[in-house]
């Protein structure tokens, strides 16, 4: 009798939302070996990990070997991503490499290079040399700006890299308010 050899490969497994740390847990827990990739996201409280792939992790399974069945009923899975009703093996090779990419180290975000209520200047787009006020930073790459527009201010998102520290730092007198 010929011996059943193991060739496990790489699955993709869709999680019930915001439950991809729960049906990882849960499947390590039963000896599946997972992965889950997490990517580095600066905020204002430090470094945070949020999934690479929101709703989704990989698990290493054996066609043959490993018994599928207590996968559909562990908590915080909602199913093997299947094409023709089979479930669809990833590649090895694109596993080491989202592991070899996500192992860089990513740069640190920027310290804010603007306080609320400072003068700015636009250069880039259409805001070519306009001042504006700098309101907050939505994000690591866009800013929140006051602009004068057809004689009301308007709150305005644009991308930071357009802004620069103005020369005359006065403060406007307007008082305003983030919303």
């Amino acid at each position: 009798m010929a011996a059943l050899s193991s060739n496990p490969r790489w699955y993709l497994i869709q999680t019930k939302p915001r439950q991809e740390a729960r049906a990882e847990e849960n499947l390590r827990r039963q000896q599946f070996e997972c992965y889950r990739p997490q990517k580095q996201r600066g905020s204002l409280h430090g470094k945070a990990e949020e999934p690479l792939f929101p709703g989704y992790l990989f698990i290493r399974l054996d066609r043959q070997m490993d018994n599928w069945y207590p996968i559909r009923s562990t908590r915080g899975v909602a199913r093997v991503v299947s094409f023709g009703g089979e479930p669809t093996p990833v590649k090895d090779e694109l596993i080491e490499q989202l592991r070899q990419r996500l192992a860089v180290e990513q740069p640190q975000p920027e310290a804010p290079r603007f306080k609320p209520g400072e003068r700015v200047q636009l250069n880039g787009g259409s805001f070519q040399d306009i001042e504006a006020i700098f309101i907050s930073a939505d994000g690591e790459q866009r800013s929140v700006i006051l602009l004068n527009l057809l004689q009301r201010e308007q709150k305005v998102r644009v991308p930071t890299s357009y802004l620069n520290g103005c020369t005359s730092q006065a403060m406007f007198a307007t008082a305003w308010t983030a919303d």
